[in-house]
């Protein structure tokens, strides 16, 4: 099976190319149209600035193919900065738009109570949907690794699959049909990480 990892300079790439290659499929590493088109899945991973990464897609013209695949049934995950790309905007973006296929926003962290921000580190999932197959066998409070200053906010709650606790309670999985969201890295987060992309690559 050929998944495909797009590659639009913003993502941990080599390392999700990695876990792919472990969990048995031909990782593909683009930025072209036809071979996203060509692949039976897509991981959107992404590290940085909201604005800068939808400038990007929309500069390479990947933001309308994204949106046709996941509109055709074509299973998508998106990872941290990815993830948030799902949702229709952030308050980090000054000018740009998210790809709109989640509805909702993605919002900064507060640093009150002596928050530090970003949310480094590694924290439980809690809350875990027994019926979403990118969780299926994750324990609950089973440790993950984050690196983030925003999260998203879903406008519909149903999507959560499950959430972690930072002094307020964040989506950290979101599954909708056959769109998915992970907002910590599970290439980094070792087996319990692997798991959640063998369960991508296998069920989802």
């Amino acid at each position: 099976m050929k998944i495909a990892i797009i590659d639009y300079g913003m993502g941990n790439i080599h390392s999700v190319s990695k876990a792919i290659e472990l969990c048995g499929a031909r990782p593909v590493i683009t930025d072209k149209k036809d071979r996203l088109v060509s692949c039976a899945k897509i991981i959107l991973p992404g590290v940085g600035a909201f604005d800068d990464a939808v400038a990007e897609l929309e500069r390479m013209g990947l933001d309308a193919v994204i949106r046709e695949q996941a509109a055709g049934k074509k299973p998508l995950l998106g990872i941290c900065l990815g993830m948030q790309l799902l949702f229709e905007g952030s308050q980090e973006a000054k000018d740009r738009k998210g790809l709109g296929i989640l509805k909702g926003q993605v919002v900064k962290f507060s640093a009150k109570d002596n928050r530090k921000i970003p949310h480094m580190g590694w924290n439980g999932l809690e809350g875990i949907s027994s019926s979403c197959p990118l969780l299926d066998g994750v324990k609950e409070n089973e440790q993950v690794y984050f690196c983030h200053s925003y999260y998203p906010e879903p406008a519909d709650g149903n999507v959560v699959a499950a959430s972690c606790n930072y002094g307020v309670r964040f989506a950290a999985v979101v599954s909708c049909g056959n769109v998915y969201g992970a907002q910590f890295h599970p290439e980094k987060s070792q087996a319990a990480g692997l798991k959640i992309i063998r369960n991508f690559v296998e069920k989802c």
